[in-house]
């Protein structure tokens, strides 16, 4: 394999040739067909240099990077180099959900399937979540949000997608009582940075070597279009500096939320609910912002007081049909009493669109008959007052740590610590849809903004 960095920049200007000239400038390097064919598989010569293996007596590589550095890629051949090398032969795969480690770990452009040479490609067999290579090397697959069937499951080495996302840290830590086989088993991790304990934690560790980076590192094999698209909208925002850039984003200044007040009052699991309530909160427009539907249940607790818990974020884009199915979903699976519907953009439309919509259980594996939307209790409230108004209260039963999440809502804390609201008088979906329940369970009639 060439490791040397001075070939990334030839390797880049031949990628970025047509497909055509590209193989043609290729067998040209190379001296026989044979060789060409090989370089078109060496991750050495493709890779820029911070994507190639650190040196060091280290037990996770973290690749804390904005989107599109490369993290999924480097990942994967750096598990194709240790199989393929023999290094490692029983592996664990971990991603956020099922549809994760399917959709970018194995099938996934940056996949193990699509990477890896027609002679050394693995066989997967998605009924029973594994991998096996030719060589006999083996990899279980897992979602971190059903951390319990990593218990046992000892491996030589593991590879963890998007970390940051998982919604309970038990995930990781059960993922590193797994790695224990072998001389020296090892981590890699790849994540998009997010301000939360796990992450401090284990890049705190001096077991952990942290490679960080910028969507403007891997520019060179990105569409321009893309490039424009996205640089033009986020560059210079708080967003882009997370997303694109990599840096790990603490609170807004003027956020109504603080991470210690959600991260202080987080369980692993709910005690038994009174109520439970789904809230939605419609995009305006189907190429506009996300769909916010958020579950959340209340329960009385032992200070006397009544408590919420945020059970789910089933938030999303798409059409109302998907949107309307989404809100059936959640309201089934989390076994709710009403859909709180806001109705200031769509008026009758959303509930409409509820009303309509199906979800068969089946389509998750779960027992239950077809759902229709008129079997389902949803309540229409009308905001009247201003969403810092509204938000406000909320956000205050959260200081009070009258509010608890169960697991890790990486996307809704983001956007409930990073909404300024002396910045953007818009809050976002998600916040919106937890602010709506929330309100419902504790609030009630005490607020003149919801009918």
């Amino acid at each position: 394999m060439i490791t040397d960095p001075a070939h990334s920049s030839l390797a880049v200007r031949i990628a970025g040739l047509p497909r055509e000239e590209r193989e043609r400038a290729i067998a040209r390097l190379a001296p026989t067909q044979e060789d060409a064919w090989a370089l078109l598989w060496d991750w050495g010569f493709w890779a820029r240099h911070d994507q190639i293996e650190p040196q060091g007596d280290w037990f996770v590589w973290l690749m804390l990077t904005g989107k599109g550095w490369g993290k999924s890629r480097t990942c994967a051949e750096w598990v194709r180099a240790k199989v393929e090398g023999g290094v490692y032969g029983l592996w664990n795969f971990v991603a956020r959900t099922r549809d994760d480690y399917r959709e970018v770990m194995v099938e996934g452009p940056a996949g193990l399937l699509a990477i890896s040479p027609p002679r050394s490609r693995p066989t997967w067999i998605p009924t029973r979540r594994l991998l096996v290579w030719p060589n006999g090397a083996r990899a279980l697959l897992f979602a971190a949000e059903e951390p319990d069937q990593l218990l046992g499951k000892s491996c030589e080495a593991a590879w963890a997608d998007e970390v940051a996302a998982w919604r309970y840290d038990q995930a990781w830590d059960n993922l590193e009582f797994d790695c224990r086989l072998g001389d020296d088993p090892r981590i890699v991790a790849g994540t998009t940075p997010k301000p939360r304990a796990l992450i401090t934690r284990l890049k705190d560790d001096p077991k952990v070597v942290v490679t960080g980076g910028s969507l403007y590192d891997n520019a060179a094999n990105l569409p321009a279009s893309y490039l424009q698209r996205i640089l033009t909208k986020y560059e210079g925002t708080r967003l882009a500096a997370q997303e694109i850039h990599g840096r790990l984003i603490e609170d807004a200044p003027g956020a109504l939320w603080r991470r210690e007040w959600i991260d202080a009052k987080r369980i692993a699991r709910a005690p038994e609910l009174r109520r439970v309530v789904v809230a939605v909160d419609p995009p305006a427009s189907e190429e506009g912002a996300e769909a916010g539907i958020v579950a959340v249940g209340a329960a009385r607790h032992p200070d006397g007081r009544d408590h919420a818990y945020v059970l789910g974020d089933r938030s999303l884009h798409g059409s109302p049909a998907k949107w309307g199915r989404e809100c059936l979903r959640t309201w089934f699976l989390y076994g709710a009493d009403r859909i709180i519907a806001e109705v200031n953009q769509g008026g009758d439309m959303v509930v409409h669109t509820i009303r309509t919509a199906e979800y068969d259980p089946g389509d998750d594996a779960r027992p239950g008959p077809r759902l229709k939307g008129p079997n389902v209790a949803v309540k229409k409230i009308r905001a009247k007052r201003g969403k810092r108004v509204r938000a406000e209260p909320v956000a205050a039963l959260y200081e009070q740590g009258r509010v608890h999440h169960v697991g890790v809502f990486a996307e809704l804390e983001d956007q409930q610590c990073g909404w300024d609201p002396a910045e953007s008088e818009e809050s976002p979906d998600r916040l919106d849809a937890a602010v709506y329940a929330i309100t419902e369970l504790l609030l009630g009639k005490d607020v003149a903004w919801a009918l």
